[in-house]
């Protein structure tokens, strides 16, 4: 009985694997895992819990200091009586506590500054994750319409495979009935080889294209994935309307995550200045505390060494003042550290700078290759037609003699290569408007 309920749960696991492997991920579902499991998007998901810790901390750093402090001291030979404050020859011992507060009034502004500029710099890891994200994403999708594109060519090699074994078989009967000589047959079965290994080929681009998008995707123990069929291959619509640079860029200019991100540390450094200078400026600080302690010479009358209890309670005392510091002197370093702030802030306004020149680039080479895709796909389109039916019409000759075997292969290939350059067009298409789309803002991707 137990042997069978084994047996049993053995092939509905089996069977459960199967059903598994046999799913197809769309493209979101791809995305979203990827999301999930990249490891690189730990790293920046730790620099920017870092970063808002940092800018926590430095909020509690306007917060007032408190220190405790303790003290066993053995003085031996010649030493000052700590309670009578007269010299003496003995050895004594004596114990010291010590409770103080402090607070900073007047540094230069220097925290105030500090909390906004820690503030900036939490505020652009978190731009700088949702840039890796959306740069996880764009990989996933390129490796999604990769597999596009290979299945595709799978499909155009077996069709070609298919009438090269029909050309054979053709060849094959013909010469059984004395039509053909067994020359033409060697020309059908070189095609028809030619046509196998040019399947293989594809197939196996189409297996390295998978393993990308599986390792892109970051999924264990799987060396296969199915995906979602889309209407790539059939048709894309890019749209009849005028598109401009200017428009696009100054919609994903307010939005994108690097260029949004760049202007928060342009801001960081150009409050990172203000926490230089402010180290220039004198410091202000009120400090109040209590103290007390035990001392082993503090005696009565009869000569005994007063309790710890009396001590602690007698010999307490309380204390406040004002410290004010003026920096006069330090090597200059105060003044360097200016400089180099100010260097700092250069840099980062034009890193911001460079990355709006590189940003509206992308965007002018997006829409050029958008405007010649229209033209590039209607052209593709026809060139497939064209092919298909100078294919077709070959086909009918080769098989009345009219034509030989290197005329049909001539033939048949150019129409191959129509349909491959048909496929590439179609594939540059889905893909140069799904960017276009997320640089104008529209959800390409559901990730927040």
């Amino acid at each position: 009985m137990i042997k069978k309920i084994k047996i049993s749960i053995f092939f509905i696991l089996v069977l459960g694997t199967g059903l598994r492997a046999q799913d197809k991920w769309t493209l979101d579902e791809c995305v979203a895992y990827a999301l999930e499991n990249n490891l690189q998007l730990n790293d920046f998901k730790y620099t920017n819990q870092s970063n808002k810790e940092t800018y926590s901390q430095s909020i509690r750093n306007l917060l007032p200091s408190v220190n405790a402090s303790s003290s066993y001291i053995i003085n031996f030979g010649r030493a000052e009586d700590p309670n009578t404050g007269t010299f003496i020859t003995q050895d004594f011992f004596s114990n010291n506590y010590s409770l103080e507060s402090s607070i900073d009034l007047f540094q230069g502004f220097q925290k105030m500054n500090a909390i906004k500029a820690s503030k900036f710099l939490y505020k652009a890891t978190k731009e700088e994750l949702l840039q890796q994200k959306f740069i996880l994403a764009f990989n996933v999708m390129q490796a999604f319409y990769d597999i596009q594109f290979f299945k595709g060519l799978v499909a155009i090699s077996n069709e070609q495979l298919a009438v090269s074994q029909s050309n054979y078989d053709l060849v094959k009967k013909q010469i059984e009935l004395g039509l053909k000589a067994g020359a033409d047959l060697y020309e059908a079965e070189s095609i028809l080889l030619t046509d196998e290994l040019s399947l293989t080929q594809s197939k196996n681009q189409l297996a390295t294209a998978k393993l990308a998008l599986i390792q892109a995707m970051s999924l264990d123990n799987i060396s296969d994935i199915n995906i979602q069929e889309s209407l790539v291959s059939t048709s894309v619509d890019l749209g009849k309307e005028e598109i401009k640079s200017d428009t696009i860029y100054n919609t994903a200019r307010d939005f994108l995550p690097l260029i949004k991100a760049q202007e928060l540390r342009a801001k960081a450094a150009k409050k990172q200045v203000a926490v230089s200078r402010g180290r220039l400026y004198p410091s202000l600080s009120l400090f109040a505390g209590v103290r007390t302690g035990y001392f082993e010479t503090r005696q009565d009358t009869l000569g005994s060494t007063l309790p710890f209890r009396e001590q602690f309670r007698d010999n307490t005392s309380q204390y406040i003042g004002v410290s004010f510091s003026v920096p006069i002197s330090n090597g200059w370093s105060a003044r360097s550290r200016v400089k180099q702030s100010k260097i700092e802030r250069l840099r980062a306004e034009n890193n911001l700078k460079t990355q709006e020149q590189v940003l509206f680039q992308t965007i002018q080479q997006l829409v050029q290759d958008h405007n010649s895709l229209l033209v590039e796909l209607a052209q593709s389109n026809k060139k497939v037609e064209a092919q298909n039916l100078a294919f077709t019409i070959a086909q009918k000759r080769y098989e009345k003699g009219l034509i030989n075997a290197l005329e049909l292969f001539t033939a048949k290939n150019l129409f191959a290569s129509a349909q491959n350059e048909n496929l590439q067009v179609h594939l540059r298409s889905e893909i140069n408007k799904s960017t276009l789309d997320f640089y104008r803002g529209l959800p390409v991707f559901n990730i927040n």
